[in-house]
């Protein structure tokens, strides 16, 4: 087999990184290194996760401990089911928006906390040993049942009664979040929100007949797009497989940046909670500061990742935290990532301030264009850097290194990343009010990058 380890979380290919035997030594592993006395246990909707949770089960059992399996359910789900029950750990048995012959975990420890390097280290460690079985000492409940207690925190955390009339367009990708999202509409209208939800591809499937769920693709956006035109939208949404992400496109279709959702999110929060920090990773950042300026809010650069972001957003106090890959993180949902939470949130700032989704964006498409994130694969990623930064930093007017590398030349700026997960460099490129620049500087790192 394979290595299933990446930088934060396990994925892998089906049958050469990872199967049953692989799954249940790293549960077995995950048990020795936590302690955890019960762990919550989730799995998506991929044909695999079914006999994949199994056999994490198993092996949490074989430990000792006492499994709370949530079922079907979003990788949000089991962060919120492991702070709100008390329990050890959790492990989320998925791949995402990988393609269809991957699966995955994704683990954390008590309170839904990321494990730390070492933890993670010892754990990979052990489950590569050859530990020999013990008896079974553990049981199995299930807890599906939290998810009314998820709800209500989702509910109260976004100002329902503020919501709509709105009608939103949700492009579920045959992935989990159909039946979360049933849950919440029923939620979300008892306590007065008035949203008319259309439904997209919403029952889970793990054959995915409609393709593996990864809006952040572009070639992946235009079935959403034109559904939202078509029924005459207010907001579209579109999730990922574990819908610990979502995508909004505005009511003409046009798809909503990353780096402008995390500028109306700050937005949201700092009319709540006046004065209050904000983490946001440095890729894309002048539309995220600008509006964190403008309403009296306090910035600060973490490097992207959640582990990352979780630890700025416990150490600086932030209310919230967001990434232009569509990672946002809450204060109170635990500092953790939440897919379901930003739309909702995006659609009270729609019914408070009684502005369109496209006006809401439009200044800042307008004011801030950026390039989205370009990919490109280098023999040598660390080469490929210092190239670009010893013929274009003598211009620069700053730099910074909080992650990857960031030039800043007045009217426009880069930054230049090594992927934490793939052997790719990622370019950004932004300007203040011309697109222009941006194109031209996309043309002149383009040739710098590729030699």
């Amino acid at each position: 087999m394979g290595n299933p380890f990446k930088s934060y979380d396990i994925r892998g290919r089906l049958g050469v990184d990872l199967d049953e035997t692989v799954a249940h030594r790293i549960a077995r592993a995950f048990a020795q290194v936590t302690g955890a006395a019960a762990v919550v246990l989730a799995r998506d909707c991929r044909e695999s996760s079914p006999a994949l949770a199994e056999a994490v089960a198993k092996g949490l059992m074989a430990e000792g401990v006492q499994v709370l399996d949530l079922g079907l359910a979003g990788t949000e789900e089991m962060y919120f089911a492991t702070a709100h029950l008390g329990a050890g750990g959790g492990i989320m048995v998925t791949a995402s928006h990988n393609p269809a012959d991957y699966n995955g975990m994704k683990l954390v420890g008590p309170g839904a906390m990321p494990l730390t390097a070492e933890a993670f280290a010892k754990v990979r460690a052990l489950s590569e040993a050859d530990a020999p079985d013990r008896l079974p000492g553990g049981s199995w409940q299930d807890v599906s049942a939290t998810r009314a207690a998820y709800v209500a925190r989702v509910v109260g955390m976004v100002g329902a009664q503020a919501i709509g009339p709105l009608q939103v367009l949700v492009n579920a990708g045959n992935g989990a979040a159909g039946p979360t999202l049933d849950a919440l509409a029923e939620g979300l209208e008892k306590a007065g929100a008035r949203l008319d939800l259309l439904r997209l591809h919403h029952d889970p499937d793990g054959s995915f007949p409609n393709g593996i769920p990864n809006p952040l693709l572009p070639e992946n956006r235009p079935v959403t797009a034109a559904a939202v035109q078509a029924a005459g939208a207010g907001m579209g949404v579109a999730f990922d497989g574990d819908f610990d992400r979502c995508f909004l496109f505005d009511g003409q279709g046009g798809f909503v940046d990353g780096e402008h959702v995390v500028a109306l999110l700050a937005a949201a929060h700092l009319q709540q909670t006046p004065g209050a920090t904000i983490i946001h990773d440095p890729r894309v950042l002048w539309a995220v500061e600008d509006t964190i300026a403008r309403h009296g809010g306090r910035s600060v650069l973490a490097p992207t990742g959640h582990v990352f972001l979780k630890a700025a957003m416990r150490r600086e106090g932030a209310v919230y935290g967001g990434e232009m890959s569509a990672h946002h993180y809450f204060r109170d949902f635990m500092a953790c990532d939440s897919g379901m939470i930003p739309w909702l949130m995006v659609a009270g700032l729609i019914g408070r301030t009684g502005r369109s989704l496209a006006d809401l964006v439009g200044d800042l498409r307008r004011d801030f264009p950026s390039s989205g994130e370009i990919n490109f694969a280098v023999a040598d990623t660390a080469a490929t850097v210092a190239r670009v930064h010893k013929a274009l930093a003598p211009l620069a007017k700053a730099e910074d290194r909080t992650d990857g590398l960031s030039l800043s030349f007045g009217d426009w700026r880069l930054n230049l990343r090594a992927s934490n997960t793939e052997p790719l460099l990622r370019l950004n490129v932004e300007a203040r009010g011309d697109a222009g620049l941006v194109a031209a500087g996309v043309a002149r790192l383009t040739a710098l990058i590729e030699g």
